[in-house]
């Protein structure tokens, strides 16, 4: 498990979290939303998150279904993280939000089907593609 830091643009939200396997679980998504959102997010239990400043700060947005949280500072605008349709007792944490890391760390980043997403079809999550970043030289 991976113990980080993080806060959104403005520094307002301000939290700790541990990462489920460290960054092996980092992807991308498909589904209307995440694609226009765009981040790269990790894993966490819902128990390993706490905000430590701002919570006041947080607004949260539901769509579809209801079950996925997507959380934002209201001040920047930024997203931090949210809570799984997939599995509600996770959270994806957005990797450019915490401290010393950035989405374009990671060669490769699985992008799952989220069009298709799991709870409608009953089937198992499928890997739709992987985005690639390859740095100038």
């Amino acid at each position: 498990m991976t113990h980080r830091t993080g806060r959104c643009h403005c520094g307002a939200v301000q939290f700790e979290v541990t990462l489920v396997d460290g960054f092996s679980t980092i992807r991308r998504c498909t589904c209307s939303y995440c694609r226009m959102r765009g981040a790269v997010v990790a894993s966490a239990e819902m128990a390993d998150i706490r905000i430590v400043q701002g919570e006041e700060a947080l607004t949260r947005y539901r769509f579809n279904t209801g079950t996925a949280a997507h959380f934002f500072c209201s001040r920047c605008g930024i997203y931090t993280h949210h809570q799984r349709r997939s599995n509600p007792n996770l959270y994806g944490v957005n990797v450019a939000c915490l401290d010393g890391v950035s989405p374009f760390d990671f060669a490769e980043v699985p992008v799952v089907d989220g069009v298709n997403h799991p709870s409608d079809t009953g089937q198992a999550t499928r890997i739709a593609g992987t985005l690639r970043f390859a740095p100038a030289t």
